[in-house]
């Protein structure tokens, strides 16, 4: 152990102090006598947690006088940000939040920690939780924000973990590093990290409980329904994930409906499937979903330190040590605030969210983080660097053929890549305008991060195991930005949709299904003959089948059940009365889920809401629709039968004239038919306010921006005001 002395254990920040001409903790009294017990506290719980580690260096003096003088001196103060333990990706925050405790004392600073409660959207999906999941975000940014300045910390060490949690925090933190900015203040910006949660690895199906499932697939054939059969024998072939989880949920639900099981023993291997499915190291869920790509964010964004960002387990003393080491240097260094960090960065991000196929999520959080910042940032500058340039897939993740972020991880770990460091690299040797002159947290630019590589991805890992690809998977990638005239704006993440399925779209003329809410659209997609009920429930003239055989394609003499298994009868399932202010804007992943594991559906249909979808959400999935039925939306004046005309390659989904459509003319509508059918609108609208009082007024997301800025405070986005370009 090293000897009681006040001074830094660290000599490189010896002479470490916060230049900023006001000091609360010497202007007031009243923190200086609260504070320094809270320290003490923390630092000796990390003393007994650290104490027989042969690599720990000793606290020294971390007595209540020695804590004081730090305070007073205007030592680095640093909030140590950790989730709550009722998330798998914070399960090791508390040792690791002591840790970083360590080390900030080593170096010379006075650590604090508090965390946030964490709300796991695996855990929230398909009950009443989703609403509450995006107003979550918001909750944690000012939570944040009123901590951290309530307290007056200079500097965060951010331990980010899954969903809405990085990006809310990245928010809450940009607003005081914003807020410092006035003269008046007197205090220096903020200057953070990001220490990513480790990747959970995914779970295996048990023997047992696959020679069942196979049971129940022969079970299926000898009842007629091979396509359920084929539909468990699809996601068998997944990682065992709460998503695929979700899936098996609804294909069971399809085998009671059919008498194949009871449910009773549908219960019984769906507890078997959730019993084997997370490692008990918890982590971030091993798919490309919301977790990972917000991960992916903040590193892209440059919060990252080297080293922390792709790990498999909880980061070992070293990597928290030269994580906090990067932390204070950056300190006294305004260059590397974070509203600073985040404008050089965020073209960056926007072209890293496109490559790796990253969840559409990002698509409201990355304008919220700007917009907290107070840089005017809305969906559509996304949308202007995203045409400014083509960005190809060079992200290979497969949860079927051993390329999942778990696999992406030990590759890392293997020193077989360098995670973000390569994606930029090998964007920048494809030619995309990467910004390489950006400044990160590790002090130096992209150009100098990469140039230190000797390869972007090792010559020794063949291509096809590698998750990252130096040569381009296609040109197809990201999330586009559609238009239409029946809504201002929407998303389509075409990284989920495979090629075939978008050229086969291009063109389709879609039968809407009309839905009021989530439940009701879950119900008729598990359905166990959703063909036939498809088919009996659409009372279609001859005329209108025989226009969409000839746009779409299709068999003279086929029957409708025909027509629907051909696509030649394509849907569009539109959830309407989803959104932020209607329900919270909760994700649509269950029947997401369920049209994508319903073979036929998943090759014909598309899905439309003005919800949210979740970041593992694969196939024709259109969401974020702006503006949204509660507020008089198109969406919300949709009715079954209308007719929908999807233009992927223009970026278009339009609502045709079906006077138009009858005599052989694609005609869209000039907008949505609103006025004629206002008796129903408002029927919908105060069925819509009835519902929003299941969720608490507390978490009601009312005073908010549309999904096109963020759906961020109004007060925040009155302060978006500054340019984030030029």
């Amino acid at each position: 152990m090293t000897a009681s002395t006040n001074a830094p254990i660290n000599p490189e920040f010896a002479d470490l102090f916060v230049e900023e001409a006001y000091n609360p903790y010497r202007s007031c009294i009243q923190g200086l006598s609260n504070e320094p017990i809270t320290v003490r506290a923390l630092l000796a719980r990390a003393e007994a947690l650290l104490v027989d580690d042969p690599d720990f260096g000793g606290l020294g003096d971390f007595s209540l006088a020695a804590i004081v003088e730090r305070l007073a001196t205007n030592r680095p103060r640093i909030a140590i940000i950790q989730g709550s333990p009722d998330h798998p990706a914070h399960l090791a925050d508390h040792e690791h939040a002591l840790r970083a405790a360590a080390r900030v004392w080593q170096n010379g600073g006075v650590p604090f920690t508090f965390g946030i409660p964490v709300i796991c959207d695996g855990t929230a999906q398909s009950n009443i939780g989703q609403s509450y999941s995006l107003a979550s975000r918001n909750h944690t940014a000012m939570a944040v924000n009123i901590n951290f300045e309530g307290h007056s910390y200079h500097a965060a060490y951010v331990m980010s973990g899954c969903d809405k949690t990085p990006t809310g925090i990245l928010s809450g933190l940009a607003a005081a590093d914003r807020a410092r900015r006035e003269p008046e203040r007197g205090t220096a910006p903020v200057w953070a990290v990001f220490v990513p949660a480790h990747v959970l690895k995914g779970g295996t199906i048990p023997k047992a409980t696959r020679s069942k499932l196979a049971d129940l697939q022969a079970k299926a054939i000898a009842a007629g329904d091979a396509q359920l059969a084929a539909d468990i024998e699809e996601n068998s072939r997944y990682i065992l994930q709460c998503s695929s989880g979700e899936a098996f949920l609804g294909q069971l639900n399809r085998a009671v409906g059919r008498g194949i099981v009871d449910r009773p023993e549908a219960d019984r291997l769906l507890d078997e499937l959730a019993a084997a499915t997370c490692d008990e190291k918890g982590g971030i869920c091993a798919f490309n979903g919301t977790g990972n790509s917000s991960r992916t964010l903040v590193s892209a964004l440059g919060f990252v330190p080297r080293g922390a960002e792709l790990l498999i387990a909880e980061p070992e003393l070293s990597i928290v040590e030269a994580s906090v080491d990067t932390l204070f240097r950056m300190i006294n260094k305004p260059e590397f605030a974070v509203c600073e960090i985040l404008k050089a960065n965020y073209a960056n991000a926007i072209r890293v969210h496109n490559a790796t196929g990253s969840s559409s999520n990002l698509m409201l959080h990355m304008p919220a983080v700007m917009r907290h910042a107070g840089f005017d940032v809305t969906l559509f500058d996304y949308e202007k660097v995203r045409d400014a340039h083509p960005v190809p897939d060079i992200f290979a993740h497969s949860l079927t053929e051993g390329r999942d972020t778990y696999t992406l991880a030990c590759q890392a770990k293997a020193g077989q890549n360098a995670g973000l460091e390569s994606i930029v690299k090998v964007l920048a040797d494809l030619g995309v305008p990467m910004n390489l002159d950006a400044p990160t947290v590790t002090g130096k630019t992209w150009g100098e991060r990469i140039a230190a590589l000797p390869f972007a991805v090792s010559p020794d890992l063949p291509q096809e195991r590698s998750v990252i690809r130096t040569t381009p998977i296609r040109a197809l990638s990201g999330t586009d930005v559609m238009r239409g005239n029946f809504f201002s704006s929407c998303t389509l993440k075409v990284a989920g949709m495979a090629t075939e399925q978008v050229r086969r779209f291009d063109g389709r003329v879609f039968l809407v299904r009309h839905f009021e809410n989530e439940t009701d659209c879950n119900r008729e997609l598990q359905s166990t003959d959703l063909v036939k009920t498809l088919a009996e429930t659409m009372i279609l003239p001859a005329a209108l089948t025989d226009r969409l055989r000839a746009v779409n394609g299709g068999d003279v003499g086929d029957s409708v059940e025909e027509m629907v298994v051909k696509g030649t009868l394509a849907f569009a399932f539109v959830i309407a009365g989803q959104g932020p202010k209607a329900f919270g804007m909760p994700e649509m992943f269950a029947p997401s889920a369920y049209l994508r594991h319903q073979g036929i559906l998943e090759r014909t249909s598309i899905l439309m809401t003005d919800g949210r979808y979740s970041g593992v959400t694969k196939g024709a999935c259109v969401g974020h629709v702006t503006p949204e039925a509660f507020e008089g939306g198109g969406i919300g004046a949709l009715v079954t039968g209308d007719l929908l005309w999807v233009r992927l390659s223009e970026r278009r989904i339009d609502l045709l004239d079906p006077a138009a459509f009858l005599a052989g003319r694609l005609e869209p509508l000039a907008a949505a038919p609103t006025p004629e059918r206002a008796t129903l609108v408002a029927e919908r609208q105060a069925r819509m306010e009835r519902r929003k009082w299941q969720v608490a007024a507390c978490s009601w997301i009312d005073d908010t921006t549309s999904a096109e800025k963020g759906v961020v405070p109004l007060a925040v986005d009155r302060r978006a005001i500054l340019p984030w370009q030029g």
